[in-house]
């Protein structure tokens, strides 16, 4: 099978090469995300069966990253990696409606924290649109989260995602005293991991909006506050999920080096998993209020089905305090 060892890794790609573009559809170009928008691709692995679309994905990647993903232990894992950079081009892809370019022909660099970007090159001296992505995975989930002048940072987080040590003792080793005091006070175990995972993909997705890793900005560094709409006041995690709220991050550690320009939003995903955004606010605005994020949700399998997700409600929004 495709992939299982390295040796056939790119073997089998020559089998179906001829084969593969009677098999699928085009990509469907997609419209740019509007202002303060953020579309929200995913793919759920165990959904990808076909191994001829699998080796169509493999001929999407650059020799690079085929050898990153022969490199990996497993087929599973092998699998997933491979997903994960076929979502990335292939979405990208889409949206190079007036100058389209073949998710083969991507070019990526990294910052000098490490973080992907793309890497643009001069079309007929057309203007490509600025888009940032950024992307996240569980074993079951892999998503990538697209915007137009903002930069982002998601991650998902599946709910039930089991832990080393308990709850409390990860927390106090990760999470500032505020936020440990706040999952402390949670009686109900199960109250307690959900929130726990809730802050985690936050603050995950924070740090990777900012683009600078975890190691340049602990989690220890800055506060999530969950802040009730109604009533203007904190609130502890876990105490009348029903109830709408925003979503604040405050640095008491070095207000300078992360700035307060950023929106949050968490999202229920397929059932299984919390998904967190956080972009760069509006600079129009001029300080002078906020515009509300929005986003649109689809669950694709590239080159087969795409599916927009309607009736994900956000389970909190906000703003950097």
């Amino acid at each position: 099978m495709l992939l299982r060892r390295t040796r056939n890794c790119f073997m089998n790609i020559h089998y179906f090469q001829r084969n593969l573009s009677a098999a699928s559809s085009p990509l469907v170009p997609v419209p740019l995300p509007s202002r303060m928008e953020t579309h929200l691709w995913y793919i759920l692995p165990n959904e990808v069966k076909s191994e001829t679309l699998l080796n169509q994905y493999l001929e999407l990647l650059s020799p690079c990253e085929k050898e990153n993903v022969c490199r990996m232990r497993g087929y599973q894992l092998q699998k997933r990696a491979l997903l994960a950079r076929a979502l990335v081009r292939t979405t990208i892809a889409r949206y190079q409606t007036k100058c389209p370019v073949h998710p083969r022909s991507l070019k990526f660099k990294k910052n000098i924290y490490g973080k992907p970007e793309v890497e643009w090159e001069d079309v007929d001296d057309q203007q490509l649109p600025p888009l940032h992505f950024n992307i996240s995975h569980t074993s079951s989930l892999i998503a990538c989260g697209v915007t137009v002048n903002s930069p982002i940072g998601i991650d998902v987080e599946e709910k039930q995602r089991k832990l080393k040590n308990n709850v409390l003792a990860f927390a106090r080793r990760y999470f500032s005293p505020y936020e440990v005091e706040l999952l402390t006070a949670i009686s109900d175990p199960e109250i307690q991991h959900q929130e726990f995972i809730k802050l985690w993909t936050l603050k995950e997705a924070y740090v990777k909006a900012l683009g600078r890793g975890f190691s340049a900005v602990p989690f220890k560094t800055f506060t999530i506050w969950f802040r009730t709409t109604m009533e203007g006041g904190i609130r502890p995690p876990g105490h009348g999920d029903s109830e709408a709220f925003d979503i604040v991050v405050d640095s008491f550690n070095d207000h300078e080096k992360l700035t307060n320009n950023w929106q949050f939003v968490l999202l229920d995903l397929a059932g299984s998993h919390y998904a967190a955004i956080c972009i760069e606010k509006d600079r129009t605005t001029g300080g002078e209020g906020t515009l509300p994020m929005k986003f649109t949700v689809r669950r694709t399998i590239p080159y087969v089905e795409d599916e927009c997700v309607s009736g994900i409600v956000a389970i909190g929004n906000g703003s950097y305090l």
